[in-house]
């Protein structure tokens, strides 16, 4: 039983490093060293950079989509108490369990793409997503409609944690913090370009044209990804014969069926990821900052459609475009700037690659984001020009986006075995932070003055800012230390 249990170990970490490139080989995941199969057309490290981007940006375009679904009804929250007979709290239940339920909902979907695959659980994930907006559409009670919003939420978390599993899939270390940047540009963008397009739809329509545009939206999507999206698990065994694949192949949901993979087993890493401090440090980052983002659009709300502004709802979707600005202003300084980075110490240190490397890129976001925080809460306290918010937001965004990249591509270098599973422990505690946020920013609010708090936000996030300091300096004896226990330590033990 023990042998059987050591050769499953082996085979796992083989299948872990088998894309691996030598640069990021190292004693942090043990001695085993495979032959990587550089010249298998097979390999998505090999595949051509028109099938890697098909594959990759319809991923994207379902993680956009899944945001729009978590933030709809933000803008909604009016509607849904006039004609459900509902109060303010509840009303905001429909965001904050469709925002909870989007983080844990990858307790399911990770574990699920380590046994079939991760083409299959897309499309799955995109049906469900669907047929739960229809079903929102057609509520005609608030049990109803509370119910489909938290399954939405839970369809729509196959587009989080699984994504950077993908990238790992195709990319190389050294390019990976750029390519993760689409990934987290497609996020923000749902954040601030989703309650655009919805408060429109319901200023013009109503709160039920939110549902049936995402419908048709995922819908249509779904019948795109049939064709474009590829399967990256990649499986030597499968691969023996070399014979590039078909069209036709490509679409088979079999591909990345692994029957060495456990369900089980891959529920009980996500958890033991927990007593890991660098998987810590980037969940309450990410989630702080994230967070923040969601006391900003509920404080828009409060704020802008009052005296002395009196905007329309349309108005207070344009404000949302400040933050998808600072957002896109990102991708430079928390996506390629990151790389540059990286392998400039890289090279520096004989061709030896530490994620820890990718840290100092986090200085610049880490900067502006607090400072963007600052900024809009004083704004808004004391009632000034709507200019000033608006640059505040986009500030804020820019430190979300690039801040939430760093720490990401941060992780996934430093568990990259385990990169799905790690990645489930930041986006649930990212999104637990977002639910309790969403039900007591108000009263927070309320209760010291919208001045205190945004000053209280900026200093909490500067502090988690700087706890990447010592990660820089003692991270890699800490990664040495928690692969000595966890699932970490089967790859070492291999």
């Amino acid at each position: 039983m023990t042998d059987s249990k050591d050769d499953f170990n082996r085979l796992s970490a083989a299948s872990h490093l088998e894309n691996m490139p030598a640069d990021e080989r190292g004693p942090s995941v043990g001695d085993l060293k495979p032959v990587i199969d550089d010249d298998d057309v097979n390999n998505p490290h090999n595949w051509p950079l028109s099938a890697k981007l098909t594959t990759y940006l319809t991923i994207c375009s379902f993680t956009f989509l899944a945001n729009v679904n978590s933030s709809n009804f933000t803008v909604a929250t009016s509607a849904i108490i006039k004609e459900f007979n509902v109060n303010q709290t509840q009303a905001g239940q429909l965001v904050c369990f469709n925002v909870f339920l989007f983080g844990v909902g990858n307790i399911f979907w990770v574990p699920l793409m380590r046994v079939i695959g991760k083409r299959p659980v897309y499309l799955v994930a995109m049906l469900f997503l669907c047929m739960m907006n229809v079903w929102s559409s057609q509520c005609t009670s608030y049990g109803e409609l509370l119910a489909s919003r938290i399954l939405s939420g839970f369809a729509a978390a196959a587009a989080d944690a699984t994504v950077p599993a993908v990238v790992a899939d195709m990319v190389a270390a050294k390019d990976r913090g750029h390519y993760m940047m689409f990934f987290h540009l497609a996020m923000t963008a749902g954040l601030f370009v989703g309650p655009l397009i919805n408060a429109y739809l319901v200023q013009q329509q109503n709160w039920r044209w939110m549902c049936y545009f995402l419908a048709i939206a995922v819908g249509v999507l779904l019948v795109i990804a049939t064709f474009t999206i590829r399967e990256t698990t990649y499986l030597k065994k499968r691969s023996e014969s070399r014979e590039k694949r078909s069209q036709l192949q490509w679409m088979s949901l079999t591909l990345g069926f692994n029957r060495d993979a456990s369900f089980l087993q891959a529920v009980l890493d996500i958890l033991a990821n927990a007593a890991y401090p660098p998987l810590i440090w980037c969940s309450l980052t990410i989630g702080i900052a994230v967070g923040w983002n969601i006391v900003v659009q509920l404080t828009s709300s409060r704020t802008f459609l009052k005296p002395p502004y009196n905007w329309e709802l349309g108005d207070l979707g344009l404000l949302s475009l400040a933050g998808f600005i600072g957002s896109v202003l990102a991708f430079y300084a928390g996506g390629r700037l990151i790389d540059i980075i990286s392998n400039r110490s890289t090279k520096k240190h004989g061709g030896v690659r530490m994620p820890e490397y990718r840290l100092p890129a986090i200085v610049i976001p880490g900067t502006i984001g607090p400072a963007g925080l600052l900024i809009f809460g004083l704004c808004v306290a004391h009632k000034t020009h709507w200019i000033g918010p608006a640059v505040g937001y986009a500030m804020q965004a820019f430190g979300v986006a690039a801040i939430s990249n760093v720490a990401v591509t941060y992780a996934l270098d430093s568990y990259k075995p385990v990169t799905g599973e790690a990645l489930v422990i930041i986006f649930v505690i990212r999104n637990t932070i977002g639910m309790l946020l969403s039900l007591y920013a108000a009263d927070w609010i309320e209760k010291q003055g919208t001045a205190a708090v945004f000053g209280e936000m900026t200093a909490i996030q500067v502090a988690s800012v700087l706890f990447a300091i010592p990660l820089y300096f003692w991270g890699r004896s800490l990664r040495a230390f928690t692969s000595s226990y966890g699932p970490m330590k089967r790859f070492r033990d291999s």
